[in-house]
């Protein structure tokens, strides 16, 4: 009789050896896939900037943002984090109801956002130089950049970044 009781004892002992083992093959395989070359989000400080001028959709700016050398990030396709001076009024809305596409950067590969700062059809609004951007998530790092031309400001709009820049133009009607 001792045989028939001692036999569950030692099925829960194997059962509880086998489970530290599964457990620990299993952290060991997390821990090496974390160190695989996966694809990680971008931040601010991964990327240059260019800020250029074009005339399409009445005139909006198009930010162009690449991989530093060595980089290879990725950014959602939401739009970027930006305004034109400190107040809530200049920062810029979504010109798109919806995500685009993950946009991987590496090398030459390049994300464009469009910029459009005045969506209001009459003389108000205020200027300004500069640009302050930063990837969504990341506003603690913003970059300021120079603008091509003074812009005059009032309800800003941008798109979500895409891979091609005809993409990237901000109609607001």
């Amino acid at each position: 009789m001792r045989s028939r009781f001692a036999a569950p004892s030692a099925r829960l002992a194997l059962a509880a050896v086998a489970a530290v083992a599964v457990t620990a093959t299993a952290t060991a395989t997390a821990t090496a896939d974390s160190r695989s070359s996966t694809v990680r989000a971008c931040v601010t400080k991964d990327l240059t900037y260019k800020v250029s001028l074009k005339t399409q959709a009445g005139g909006y700016f198009l930010v162009t943002a690449k991989a530093k050398s060595g980089v290879t990030c990725y950014l959602e396709g939401v739009f970027p984090s930006a305004s034109f001076g400190s107040s809530a009024d200049t920062e810029v809305s979504p010109a798109e109801h919806a995500v685009s596409e993950r946009v991987t950067l590496s090398g030459s590969t390049a994300a464009y956002a469009g910029i459009n700062p005045k969506t209001t059809n009459d003389d108000h609004g205020r200027q300004f130089d500069f640009l302050h951007l930063s990837i969504a998530g990341d506003e603690t790092n913003a970059v300021t950049l120079a603008l091509p031309e003074t812009a005059t400001v009032d309800r800003p709009i941008a798109t979500n970044w895409h891979t091609d820049p005809a993409d990237a133009v901000p109609f607001s009607g």
